[in-house]
């Protein structure tokens, strides 16, 4: 059956109309669905019990408990949801003072096979709608503790853009979370189509996975980069003004012998020089035959010093969740999957 996690509120007026709702009934399930998060039909109260009984015919509500989930010594969570098309997807909450962050995947697996990260090595198999990316967070236990959300779990959101945009503008609608668009971020390799329509269409933080300056050495790493040049997304994204509310981000993956080397900061302050960005650094997680290690905290220390000198604001990212795989670069469902 359909489902309504995901519609708009014009949407719903129309679900309302096919199953005999007054329409002043949208602005109701609107609110069950997207601010009290509601479950089950029989949670509308305030809906006719005919006009629930109708709704249960043809619709279900969307909402899907985690299948498993995993708890680090650190505080953070990874949960195992299923996405209703098939194959699951792990959704992953990083508590921090105050703050709630929760990283979300857009995708079962991945198509741009990143070398360095685990989701990459699954290969892809489906979308996520926005009823499945909605679904990671209102069916989260820790909901009540959420005040941002990052489209960094699997898959590359760019890919996925029309679900990716109607999550992010659900949570931002009055009949929503009601948020700013500060409080979401989404990332992408560099796919400048999908990129160029984002920051058209949203307002939305942008980080971009950058992880290596040279080209040639990123195509090795990132074989996006052989369709979507470096050089081309980088000065898209100097076209746009940076200095107001939207914040770009780049993300840099710190790997020994790869990208570490004064020739590689040289190039990067060559690149994002005079760049209303910041860039953030992580710490390289190892994955099985990878050549890929992480280098010595004093080298992350000077790079970070080195560009922060240069005029670039940089930051050390925390690993969070490494000893439950929850990690950047460490979400994987591939043991999940059926044999085909």
């Amino acid at each position: 059956m359909e489902i309504l996690l995901g519609k708009t509120k014009e949407e719903l007026r129309e679900v309302a109309r096919q199953v005999g709702l007054p329409a002043f009934a949208a602005g109701q399930l609107a609110q069950w669905l997207y601010q009290h998060g509601a479950s089950h039909f029989d949670e509308m109260t305030n809906l006719s019990k005919k006009g629930r009984e109708a709704l249960k015919a043809h619709y279900e509500v969307g909402r899907s408990a985690p299948l498993s989930s995993q708890h680090s010594v650190d505080g953070t969570s990874k949960y195992l949801f299923p996405v209703r098309g098939g194959g699951q997807v792990e959704t992953v909450f990083i508590p921090d003072g105050d703050r709630g962050t929760v990283c979300v995947s857009c995708q079962v697996g991945c198509k741009m096979h990143c070398a360095f990260c685990m989701t990459g090595r699954q290969g892809f198999h489906g979308h996520l709608t926005a009823g499945d990316i909605l679904n990671q967070l209102y069916s989260l236990p820790e909901r009540d503790r959420i005040t941002n959300v990052v489209f960094m779990g699997q898959g590359e959101p760019m890919d996925n853009l029309d679900n990716v945009l109607r999550a992010t503008q659900l949570l931002m609608a009055d009949y929503g979370w009601a948020w700013s668009p500060k409080r979401i971020t989404v990332s992408t390799v560099g796919l400048q189509k999908g990129m160029l329509r984002f920051l058209d269409e949203s307002q939305c933080h942008l980080a971009v996975s950058l992880h290596n300056p040279f080209p040639d050495e990123r195509a090795s790493m990132i074989p996006a980069e052989i369709a979507w040049s470096l050089t081309d997304f980088i000065a898209l994204l100097k076209r746009y003004d940076w200095t107001h509310q939207r914040r770009l981000s780049f993300e840099y993956t710190v790997m020994q012998g790869f990208n570490d080397s004064p020739a590689h900061v040289r190039e990067l302050c060559r690149l994002l020089g005079g760049m209303e960005c910041r860039v953030n650094l992580i710490r390289c997680h190892e994955i099985p035959d990878s050549p890929y290690h992480p280098v010595p905290e004093r080298t992350m220390e000077w790079i970070r010093d080195e560009l922060t000198r240069h005029g670039i604001t940089t930051t050390i990212r925390a690993s969070r969740g490494q000893d439950i795989l929850a990690a950047c670069g460490l979400l994987s469902t591939k043991e999940t999957e059926p044999v085909r």
